[in-house]
């Protein structure tokens, strides 16, 4: 049996928008300026950072802070909401040949009602979110917890995703994984282009 993991946010679906939106609530909220769109996910996805001091100003997130996030988000979530383009098709040319999963660092109860709006939850077995584990990505809980759900081998799993927390949480659960350009980030190596692409890159890993 072959796994692909998918991270959501930026991978599969645009939801910039949303994202931007919720954090510039937080910060209005909080007394803070908004944040232009491109620089919040320009920087959500960075490992080095400390997203709570990056954006809010605080050494951690605070009740407040998550409240007002999940209020807003959950309301508006939906909003330009949109498949990257071919991600349908992809997904539709793996589900017989593989088991398809979601590691998303969202809440997952939002990244289900998400895809759903999109119409691909339907291809995906599992759809893990931050809430399902003590410790998001980069951290290996979600991947490893996923990869014993399913009975899957180390060797025949690979997760792709659009950010560096992916690949390392990828690396630190022992797995492959791919890094794909066309999310929030914009990578000058190291990260494939197309969908073509990654279609190349899941058949050399899988011998097909």
């Amino acid at each position: 049996m072959r796994l692909l993991m998918f991270d959501m946010d930026g991978t599969l679906i645009n939801s910039g928008f949303a994202i931007a939106n919720s954090i510039n609530h937080v910060r209005i909220n909080l007394g803070l300026t908004k944040l232009e769109k491109d620089y919040i996910l320009e920087n959500i996805n960075d490992p080095r950072i400390n997203a709570s001091e990056f954006f809010y100003n605080t050494k951690e997130f605070t009740s407040e802070q998550r409240t007002l996030f999940e209020e807003y988000y959950q309301k508006n979530c939906l909003d330009n909401l949109h498949l990257y383009d071919g991600i349908e098709d992809l997904l539709k040319s793996l589900q017989n040949d593989y088991t398809l999963s979601i590691a998303t660092n969202a809440n997952s109860a939002y990244a289900k009602r998400m895809l759903d709006h999109l119409g691909i939850a339907k291809y995906f077995d599992t759809i893990l979110g931050y809430n399902d584990v003590k410790n998001a990505k980069p951290h290996p809980e979600m991947v490893n917890k996923i990869l014993k759900k399913h009975n899957i081998l180390k060797s025949n799993a690979q997760m792709i995703g659009d950010s560096k927390k992916d690949t390392q949480a990828a690396f630190n659960a022992g797995i492959d994984s791919v890094l794909v350009n066309w999310g929030f980030s914009n990578y000058e190596k190291g990260a494939i282009e197309t969908i073509k692409d990654l279609e190349e890159k899941i058949s050399s890993k899988f011998n097909f």
